[in-house]
């Protein structure tokens, strides 16, 4: 659209309220809101202003005025709003130099994906990311000088068999076997389903949903891929539409990556292509699982820089409880066509040129998505440029290995530390084409390490008492 059609727009629904939403550097969508009145087209050249200095990783208080320019083509009517109101994604700038922000995360993907095309080595990327959440029915948590405890339920957990819920009608899924069991083991399926035709009412194309593994309401709701902004825009308003139809039906739901212990995580598998003058340049029906060279470039700089990655990818500590050797989440760096147990798995169920992609596994839907997706491409060109094969692929379960073989293999960081320390050291590739500034990086290894590290670091653990009270 242009902005007099979503003037126009605007009209025509009727909407009463203009609503700008923009995303912080963690990852969280925020918004404010203007009377449908003031809604007019030199709103887009000329900005609105907001205080930066109160968003997570943005400006110092002495600097805090900054601009949103809202991004005409991704007007909508939200889905969620019981006033209608027209919904508008936005970028941010410095009010002074009209300059773009260097810690838009949106702006990011944007240059990301105009440094692909300087390049010369492609001209669109695809993404299509297989977000898995949970909806409980309650949650609790609480941490003082003197205390600490987390409490999530759900009426489908397994640890509720017992439970008196006045009656108890069971059908709850045992651990690790949520996968695909229909109503009325399945509590949420017309949850999901009306979650989904909010998405296809706002140009989600959404390909499927189903129960996940875990018990207690784990889900999984898969969208066609995009573009990389399209797709990061999507993937806000996914969660969003996920979090409050969840909330309407008085339940909650959450993108945790392992809020559960001994069950599955929620992961967030990643399927990447490039694409050149609308020919899949990932394609080679002669090589390895329909693999060109410049893919398996493109698959060995993910594995040569998946440990930096990883601190964004996987960015919380809760992200390394899911990341952990010998359970559901793959940690060996290492590619393989069909193998759920390995880093990069090459999906097989189509021959054609089309489908040709690979599918990271190891981020989670905690990740900021515009700049996961940035990232993970900044390291696969990396790979492309400078020829970095990933060596021979590992058709075989990574978690069956003998010890010695398994020593051989790299393995993701252990903790978020080791995460942000991997990045620290291996940020080059990031910088390449000005797409990820070292401010970003420094502001974000700083943010991590101070606000989500240490505060966890410091505070004892519920376990720690069972382990260590009678010593």
């Amino acid at each position: 659209m242009t902005p007099s059609e979503v003037v126009a727009f605007a009209k025509e629904k009727e909407v009463k309220i203009v609503d700008f939403k923009f995303t912080d550097l963690p990852g969280m969508w925020h918004h404010f809101s203007i009377p449908a009145t003031e809604l007019e087209e030199d709103l887009f050249e000329d900005g609105v202003g907001f205080d930066g200095s109160s968003i997570r990783g943005f400006q110092a208080i002495n600097e805090s005025d900054m601009l949103v320019f809202p991004d005409p083509d991704t007007a909508l009517v939200d889905p969620v709003c019981k006033i209608p109101t027209l919904s508008l994604i936005c970028n941010i700038k410095d009010p002074v130099t009209l300059e773009s922000y260097s810690r838009d995360v949106r702006h990011i993907a944007q240059k990301a994906e105009a440094y692909l095309i300087s390049t010369g080595i492609a001209d669109t990327s695809y993404w299509g990311p297989e977000a898995e959440f949970f909806v409980f029915n309650d949650i609790r948590y609480g941490q003082n000088q003197h205390s600490g405890f987390y409490s999530v339920d759900s009426v489908e957990g397994s640890w509720n068999t017992g439970t008196d819920e006045g009656p108890n009608l069971g059908y709850k899924p045992r651990y690790k076997e949520g996968y695909f069991p229909v109503p009325p083991s399945d509590t949420l399926q017309d949850i999901r389903s009306e979650m989904i035709l909010k998405m296809i009412d706002c140009g989600i194309d959404v390909e499927l949903h189903h129960h996940e593994v875990g018990t207690g309401g784990q889900g999984e709701i898969d969208v066609r891929f995009d573009t990389m902004t399209r797709m990061g825009d999507k993937m806000a308003l996914y969660k969003y539409i996920i979090k409050n139809t969840a909330r309407a039906h008085n339940m909650t739901a959450t993108f945790m990556p392992k809020p559960l212990f001994e069950d599955n995580g929620s992961g967030m598998h990643t399927h990447q292509s490039l694409w050149k003058d609308g020919q899949n340049i990932f394609y080679d029906s002669q090589g390895y699982a329909g693999l060109s060279e410049t893919a398996l470039y493109y698959a060995g700089g993910l594995l040569k820089h998946l440990p930096s990655l990883c601190a964004i990818i996987a960015p919380t500590t809760n992200s390394y409880k899911r990341l952990v050797p010998g359970y559901e989440a793959p940690v060996n760096l290492a590619y393989s066509q069909r193998n759920r147990s390995a880093c990069i798995r090459i999906p097989v169920y189509s021959r054609s040129e089309r489908g040709k992609r690979l599918e990271l596994r190891t981020p989670d839907p905690s990740c900021n998505a515009y700049l996961a997706f940035s990232a993970m491409l900044m390291a696969g060109l990396d790979g492309i440029r400078n020829q970095i094969h990933p060596g021979e692929p590992l058709d075989k379960d990574l978690y069956d290995l003998e010890p010695e073989e398994l020593a051989e293999i790299e393995s993701t960081p252990g903790s978020l530390a080791e995460a942000l320390d991997a990045l620290e050291d291996d940020h080059d590739y990031l910088l390449e084409g000005d797409v990820i500034t070292q401010d970003v990086i420094d502001t974000w290894i700083e943010y991590k390490r101070e606000n989500e590290v240490d505060a966890v670091n410091l505070r004892p653990h519920p376990h720690e008492f069972h382990l260590y009270y009678d010593i």
